[in-house]
């Protein structure tokens, strides 16, 4: 049941990396409202400073959202939560006993499947398994979770994790590593493509450069991917969505999983 709804999700969640709409649309009010107070002499003498952009979300106000709550629609329905993280950071936490306050909410969450994040990245061995961390870490949560002394849901039942697809033919290697470290919950993989050249979304977007899908290196890594039955989770701004497509039809037997609802930008191109 897990594996078919990693297949058809539609992650609407945010990264603290990732683009925050809420962020983009704060700063573009704050833009537009400086441009309307400012005399037109200051203007005039000197250009406009180019925008920027917070460096992450701000911290989680549970004190605030405490402040209002709803009732809960059909909490008979059986959900299965297909894309979450866990974070350990200076200005943003999120660990298992937050996912546990929020299974437990009153919806009837049956699983969870946990999405790559860069949490908990191995310090030391070469870079190109660094990602294992982030397998163990959040399988030893699973395993907390699988044992029923935290409740019904089973956190982290599935998950989608990280390796570098540019890898080439040495990807292979490394998506097998991930398989056996996690005890058959790896399924699938992301490789974020997040880029752009306009000012107000450089912040955001990833360091691959644009053009990601469409590198050679980077599809030789994807076909092994596909040959280990792995789904691949896509992360784009909706102007590289050709890229997707692309990608797709090279690889028609591939089952991609398209992130954040396709990525769409309130302020850029």
């Amino acid at each position: 049941m897990l594996r078919d709804a990693t297949v058809t999700r539609n992650s609407v969640d945010t990264s603290v990396e990732a683009m925050s709409r809420r962020a983009l649309l704060t700063a573009s009010a704050g833009l537009l409202g400086a441009a309307a107070l400012a005399p037109d002499a200051a203007l005039a003498q000197a250009p406009a400073a180019p925008p920027t952009m917070p460096a992450s979300q701000a911290p989680v106000r549970n004190d605030w959202l405490a402040k209002h709550t709803e009732d809960i629609l059909e909490p008979g329905l059986p959900i299965i939560d297909p894309h979450h993280h866990l974070y350990d950071r200076p200005r943003y936490t999120y660990l298992f006993p937050d996912l546990l306050a929020d299974v437990g909410s009153g919806h009837n969450i049956r699983a969870t499947l946990y999405e790559q994040a860069g949490s908990m990245y191995r310090a030391d061995g070469p870079e190109e398994l660094k990602s294992l961390g982030e397998t163990e870490f959040v399988c030893g949560v699973a395993a907390m979770s699988a044992s029923g002394n935290y409740g019904p849901t089973r956190c982290i039942a599935g998950v989608v994790g990280y390796v570098d697809l540019r890898l080439a033919s040495r990807a292979k290697g490394v998506l097998e590593r991930h398989i056996a470290i996690s005890d058959g919950r790896i399924r699938g993989i992301r490789n974020g493509s997040t880029w752009s050249d306009d000012p107000v979304l450089k912040g955001f977007g990833g360091s691959a450069g644009p053009g990601l899908y469409l590198d050679k290196n980077f599809r030789e890594g994807f076909a092994a991917l596909v040959a280990l039955d792995l789904t691949f989770d896509a992360w784009v701004f909706q102007t590289q969505l050709g890229d997707v497509v692309d990608l797709a039809r090279a690889f028609p037997q591939a089952r991609i999983v398209l992130n954040h609802v396709g990525g769409p930008v309130a302020i850029g191109p």
